[in-house]
């Protein structure tokens, strides 16, 4: 097929967007190129609010076709968190008629050098925000998550993540110049003349398992870093969160082929109900990356037994958040109401144990207990989705039974603080809407079948009594240390307990928001400026994103010629 969209052009058209990349990985600036509001789009070729949600409903009930070489049936499934079956069948792969298809097309796209590929996924990226409209719906409906955070996680934030990896990636292959003329002195002999070439190899297949409650935030990282660096492909969506995914994998070949390349560099491996392909596919030898969001037993399964591979994990931890004293009483209960609501705290940086001193702390409205502090982030909380409106607005739906049923269990655990409430949607009344619960839980010994030391993924929350503000560092450390942290918080208006909460986070390599009152929370994190997961603890094998995250996806090989 001849190319319709030729390097030049591309260049011309995303050469600024790739080069201001590029400078804010480095001064960790604020910068987005994709807006977050939705009246941002409906013109210049983005599809309008209606005309995205027309497209998603369009889907409803076809066959999501590919054109994917090895299809040998179809499998679908999905139902949405908010009670609609979406009746879409995907492509099921004959992988061994696959994976030799899309080794097929590596050699052209490694030749086509860093900068030509940059420019191919920054043209993937910009017809998805074209369409952002009907990803946020596609998200809404198989993660669970309430429109404005589907419309903001799973469209701008997630390209930036995107754009960002490539931004990374291109960094690390432009390191190394492609061409050097080597000369080395002889003294009075003729000099050793080399000529020599240096050549960014991609690895082989890349293997992305997606996750159910942010397939394209969690996804776009690892898919960009890979097919940034030269490699295939192999989109294997959560069953229940296929198509913002499929949507992702169809746009991403549409683009590779206009530009002349071979459309095979990316494809989808839908997976037929209980099939459980992720694990036959992690260890073919022809899979060189995985990238994996989930569980934290399929991630260390992974990480043990996909050897042939580079295995990039973000798997559960425990966050933590200790409350030692505030200068800002109701903004540190504000924010703190917020984090534990949003999504029905199914992010993956949802704080849940807070760590309390049992004597209480000091802040600007006076001495408050334990009992207190408690009882106040209780009605804040309440308070906040009081409403139902509000509530279903920040709630979203429980994403699927397995988060209802941990909700409910959580009420044994302890005297319950905050009762979980049930929230109709009147849109969808099907959905499973539930307030947080928070209950109160005894750290001052600290016990491994403890509640509060494995991830309770869901909106469930533990107030943690300790003996001191020095008691509860001490868990801190324990629990990133054997359970992992993708966030830590802390409030505090001494220095010295400062310095000590980020000696912590330091020496264990967890993320550490400190004194949040205002509009950021603890379970936010910015493209381009802050690091989602250090690598360095239990929680992540990898950060999202930094160089470690792009640069073993290829190695570099050099060819050398005599002068």
């Amino acid at each position: 097929m001849a190319a319709e969209l030729t390097t030049p052009q591309l260049s011309e058209k995303h050469r600024t967007t790739l080069d201001k990349a590029l400078d804010v990985i480095r001064t960790r600036e604020y910068w987005s190129p994709h807006p977050e509001h939705p009246k941002a789009y409906g013109e210049n070729g983005s599809l309008s609010a209606a005309e995205g949600l027309a497209a998603f409903q369009s889907l409803h009930g076809s066959r999501f076709e590919l054109d994917q070489p090895g299809t040998d049936g179809w499998t679908g499934g999905e139902v949405s968190p908010y009670g609609p079956e979406l009746g879409i069948e995907y492509p099921h792969a004959d992988i061994d008629v696959l994976l030799p298809a899309m080794r097929a097309g590596m050699t052209a796209w490694r030749e086509a050098g860093a900068d030509t590929r940059a420019l191919v996924c920054l043209e993937i990226l910009s017809r998805i925000s074209a369409r952002t409209h009907e990803f946020a719906h596609a998200v809404m409906h198989t993660s669970g998550q309430a429109f404005m955070m589907a419309f903001q996680a799973g469209g701008p934030h997630a390209q930036d993540r995107g754009l960002e990896a490539v931004a990374y990636a291109y960094a690390e292959q432009a390191r190394t110049p492609g061409f050097a003329d080597w000369s080395k002195p002889q003294g009075k002999r003729d000099p050793l003349d080399l000529k020599k070439s240096f050549t960014a190899v991609p690895r082989g297949i890349s293997l992305l398992i997606g996750c159910n409650t942010f397939p394209t935030w969690n996804g776009y990282p690892g898919l960009f870093a890979s097919l940034a660096t030269g490699n295939p492909v192999l989109v294997k969506p959560h069953p229940r969160a296929v198509l913002p995914l499929a949507l992702t994998v169809q746009v991403a070949r549409e683009v590779l082929a206009e530009t002349g390349f071979d459309r095979n560099l990316v494809a989808l491996a839908a997976e037929r109900p209980g099939e459980g392909i992720a694990k036959s596919l992690a260890v073919r030898p022809e899979i060189k990356i995985i990238d994996y969001t989930g569980s934290t037993a399929f991630g260390d399964w992974l990480e043990a037994n996909a050897r042939q591979a580079q295995v990039y994990t973000e798997k559960a931890g425990v966050n933590t958040v200790v409350i030692d004293s505030t200068d800002n009483y109701k903004g540190m209960l504000s924010n703190l109401a917020f984090s534990l609501s949003l999504y029905s705290g199914q992010m993956c940086t949802t704080p849940q144990n807070l760590l309390i001193p049992r004597d209480g702390i000091m802040t600007d409205a006076g001495a408050k207990s334990y009992d207190e502090v408690v009882a106040d982030l209780a009605a804040s909380i309440a308070g906040l989705l009081g409403d139902d409106a509000r509530a279903n607005a920040l709630l979203g739906a429980l994403v699927n039974p397995d988060v209802k049923a941990r909700l409910e269990a959580a009420a044994g655990l302890g005297e319950v603080a905050l009762p979980s409430r049930e929230v109709t949607n009147p849109d969808f009344p099907e959905a499973v809407v539930r307030t947080p619960v928070m209950v109160k839980l005894d750290g001052t010994k600290p016990d491994a079948d403890a509640a509060y030391m494995s991830e309770c993924f869901g909106p469930v929350s533990f107030a943690v009594a300790v003996d001191s503000t020095e008691g509860g560092l001490d868990l801190l450390r324990r629990t990133v240390r054997e359970k992992g942290a993708m966030t830590v918080g802390a409030y505090t208006t001494s220095q010295v307990t400062e310095a000590a909460i980020e000696e912590v986070c330091l020496e264990e390599s967890a993320q550490l928001s400190l004194n949040l009152t205002g509009g950021v929370y603890v379970n936010q994190t910015a493209a381009f400026s802050d690091f989602h997961g250090t690598g360095g603890n239990p929680a992540a094998n990898a950060a999202l994103c930094d160089g470690a995250f792009v640069a073993n996806r290829f190695r570099v090989v050099e060819v050398r010629r005599q002068a």
